[in-house]
This record gives structure tokens, C-alpha cells and sequence, in this order.
């Protein structure tokens, strides 16, 4: 058994899992197969859509559940859903109000479809290359908030953002879960479907104790995880928040900071040294 007695693994995806060229490296691959080899469990979790992990999920041969949307959907790894967590309509309208009158680009990610105002607005093109499938352009969203499971707040204005987050905490915390998945996306979900619920629904269904998860990740959002699992790891590109939070801080994605980090804290084959490296 290994030092931190891990019997689970999950990573985050963008900014960790893959470079920001969104590649799988090699390197990373093979790590991902020694967890598994090693009988550790593994599995994703991002704020993307089920559709927009399949090609990783196919390459790296998972089997266990995969929760998309911050834990939106929980699938399995032929994307069939096994739970969903919806964003209220009238939560969402008044969501998508206060991104607005911010000035921020809106899309609206049903159960399965991507929805936008302007096909190459911010940030647009970038995500269809990410998720490997175009949005669907509308004049508006009115019609179409029954189903939704994430909304997105788009812009490059950090001081923006960080305005719509706090207000959108404050006055929608109870009915929903909002925080930056990367710095220019605003992700806004059912409360429940975070990164810190995903470690108890992942535990669940496992039946693995969260002292025994390893989680992974470099974004705000996923200190929600770190809070509750044993063995957390933040990125070397992550801010200096994100790192204070967890247990370990790797290097970044464009130094392979994913492969080292389950080479040095998660590998039977290594020994975890307590404090950051």
C-alpha cells in the first residue's frame, strides 16, 4: 500500500490533466496507468461537458464514474448519466441578469446541448476546440432554462470576474455554487454540483472513505476538493491561494506537473514527503 494509504485519484482536467494546449502528454498517460496498474482508482472531473472528456476518457480507459459540470452530471464512461444536478429556471434567469448587466458574454450548457449569443464571441472558439463539439447559437436564452446545468460567465476582465463571483455567492448562495474554473470563465452550477460534493458522491459510490481520495487541480474551484480529501495537490501553476490549500504543490502543466505529482505523492513506489515541495 502506498504511504498515504491513496486508494482513489481524481483530477481536474484544464490546467492540470493536460497542458494548456489541452494534450495528454505521453508522460501523463503513463502515469495515469501506473495509478491504475498499481490498483489505485482514477477518474476526472471539470467543469466541461460529458461530450467534451469522452476522447480523454477513451484514451485513458477509465471505468470509474466521471463528474462533469463541477459534478453536475455524474456518467459513466459511456457517458450514460447516472445522477444530475439542474440549476433552478428561475436561479438561472437571475443568473444570467446579473452576468449580463456586468457586461459579461452568457453561454448556457444544457444536459446536452451548448448554447451562445454570438458563435465567435470571447473565448467561443477556443471552448469548441476544447470540447470537441460547436454551440448552438441563439437570440436569446427564454425557453430554454428547464434543463440547465451549468451557466458560464465569460470575460478577460479579472476585475469583472471577481465582482460577479462575490455577487453571485451573495446572492445566490443557497441556490447556487459559483467560482472561476479558469480565470476568464465563471462557472455557475446547482449548489451541489461542486467539486467538494463530487468527493462525497465519488466516495459513495466507490465505497472509498475521502481520507483515502487524492485530488488534483490548480483553480479556486478545486479547493472545494482539497477540503475533502486526504491527500491534495496543487499545481505549480495554480495561484498562491490554490497552493496554500493543499497538501502538496507539483510543478506547473507545462512541466509536467501532473505525471511528477502521481510519480512523487501518489506511486507506491515513491514516499510522500509531508509539506510542499
Amino acid at each position: 500500500m502506498n504511504e498515504n494509504n491513496v486508494r482513489l485519484v481524481v483530477a481536474d482536467v484544464d490546467g492540470t490533466l493536460v497542458t494548456p494546449d489541452k494534450v495528454l502528454t505521453p508522460r501523463a498517460l503513463a502515469a495515469v496507468r501506473t495509478v491504475l496498474e498499481a490498483g489505485i482508482a482514477f477518474t476526472i472531473t471539470s467543469g466541461r461537458p460529458p461530450l467534451g472528456m469522452k476522447h480523454l476518457i477513451d484514451e485513458l480507459q477509465l471505468v470509474a464514474p466521471i463528474t462533469a459540470f463541477n459534478g453536475g452530471l455524474v456518467v459513466r464512461p459511456d457517458l450514460s448519466v447516472m445522477s444530475e444536478h439542474l440549476v433552478p429556471g428561475e436561479a438561472a434567469q437571475s443568473v444570467i441578469d446579473l452576468l449580463t448587466k456586468d457586461t459579461l458574454d452568457v453561454w448556457v450548457y444544457s444536459d446536452k446541448d451548448w448554447y451562445v449569443k454570438a458563435r465567435h464571441g470571447p473565448h467561443v472558439d477556443r471552448e469548441e476546440w476544447t470540447v470537441k463539439f460547436p454551440p448552438k447559437v441563439v437570440p436569446s436564452f427564454e425557453g430554454l432554462l428547464d434543463r440547465v446545468v451549468k451557466i458560464v460567465g465569460v470575460s478577460d476582465d479579472q476585475a469583472a470576474m471577481a465582482r460577479c463571483v462575490t455577487e453571485a455567492q451573495q446572492r445566490f448562495g443557497q441556490h447556487v455554487s459559483a467560482a472561476l474554473s479558469q480565470p476568464y470563465y465563471l462557472d455557475v452550477t446547482h449548489p451541489k454540483a461542486n467539486k467538494g460534493e463530487v468527493m462525497s458522491v465519488l466516495s459513495a459510490l466507490l465505497s472509498i472513505p475521502t481520507a483515502q481520495i487524492a485530488t488534483i487541480g490548480d483553480m479556486p474551484n478545486d479547493v472545494l476538493m482539497f477540503t475533502r480529501s486526504g491527500v491534495s495537490i496543487a499545481m505549480g501553476n495554480a495561484s498562491a491561494e490554490v497552493q496554500h490549500a493543499a497538501t502538496f504543490v507539483t510543478t506547473s502543466n507545462t512541466e509536467e506537473g501532473f505525471a511528477l505529482a502521481m510519480e512523487r505523492f501518489v506511486l507506491p513506489a515513491r514516499t510522500a514527503v509531508k509539506g510542499h515541495q
